[in-house]
Parts: C-alpha cells; sequence; structure tokens
C-alpha cells in the first residue's frame, strides 16, 4: 500500500513503455493510451542506441512525446541509456509494454523476451497489437518518406505535427 498526494492507493501499478521514438508515431501514440487504460502510470522511456543513427535528438524527440502527453500527468517521459530491466527496476515496475504490428515485430520481441527474463525473472511482459489503421505506420517509414521528400504527417500524432514541421525546418 502507498500514501499519494493524501490517499491511500492500494496496488498502484505502472508499466515501462520502451522505444527510439524517432519519431513519435500515431501508433506509439496509440499504444501509450492504451497503456493508460491498463496501468495507473505509464513511464515512456526513449531509449539511447550508440548503433543507431536517429533523424531527431534525443532532447527533440523527449520535447515532442512530453507535448503529445502534456495534459496527463501519469506519463512520465524519460532518456535512458542502458537495459530495459535496469529501467524496470529503477521505475519499481515488472510490467514491460511492447507494440506489435506484424508476426515479425512478435517475434523479435519474443526472443528479447527470453533474454531479458534471464536477466529480471519477475518481468511481465505485454504485448499490445497495432489498430489495423496502424499496422503500416513505423517510424522508419516517417524517416524514409521525410528523406525522399515525401507525405509524412499523417503518420504523426496532430498534437506535435507543426512542432516536428518546425524542428526538420530548423534542421534544413
Amino acid at each position: 500500500m502507498r500514501h499519494i498526494a493524501g490517499a491511500i492507493v492500494k496496488n498502484m501499478k505502472k508499466c515501462v513503455f520502451c522505444g527510439t521514438f524517432d519519431p513519435p508515431t500515431r501508433g506509439h501514440e496509440n499504444v501509450i493510451e492504451t497503456c493508460l487504460e491498463i496501468f495507473d502510470a505509464v513511464t515512456v522511456a526513449i531509449m539511447v542506441n550508440p548503433d543507431k543513427k536517429p533523424l531527431l535528438t534525443e532532447e527533440e524527440r523527449e520535447l515532442l512525446l512530453k507535448k503529445l502527453f502534456v495534459d496527463d500527468k501519469r506519463v512520465k517521459i524519460c532518456v535512458f541509456d542502458g537495459a530495459a530491466v535496469d529501467l524496470l527496476e529503477q521505475e519499481k515496475t515488472k510490467f514491460y509494454v511492447r507494440g506489435v504490428r506484424d508476426c515479425i515485430d512478435f517475434e523479435f520481441e519474443n526472443r528479447n523476451y527470453y533474454a531479458s527474463k534471464k536477466l529480471n525473472k519477475d518481468l511481465i511482459e505485454i504485448y499490445i497489437p497495432a489498430e489495423q489503421e496502424n499496422l503500416h505506420i513505423s517510424s522508419t517509414a516517417v524517416r524514409t518518406s521525410i528523406r525522399f521528400d515525401k507525405e509524412y504527417l499523417q503518420y504523426i500524432p496532430v498534437a506535435i505535427q507543426n512542432d516536428m514541421l518546425e524542428i526538420l525546418k530548423n534542421k534544413g
């Protein structure tokens, strides 16, 4: 039992949802919104991957995600440089959420799950399937569309489209 802001909260549950969010998409937004239907709080972690060359800086991705959920105090946005199991421990939760679009995503996430489970036996991984209208949306598709000057805004949440345009304009 926890005492929070004058109220006693029993079994408050939170989850962690990690990704590169380069850039955040409507699919990411949907997964986070679904997490909020299941959990009391969600930590959205922008993972630092030194093997990737992102389009957006960590600060830009953090700004976009914070703007997207600015009015929802149940969403915590952070940048994390480490293993997801370490973040779960830091956040004091065992619930790790992964969004999946298709069987390829599922197989990839499932392999990672078994590796992570060896590092944290208490880990509970939850797969949230993409909504049908988001099956084709990926950050990679958005970056490719941007690179070739093709339409991409329909894949970006409406609340951050102007911010995305401004960031890209400043990048030249």
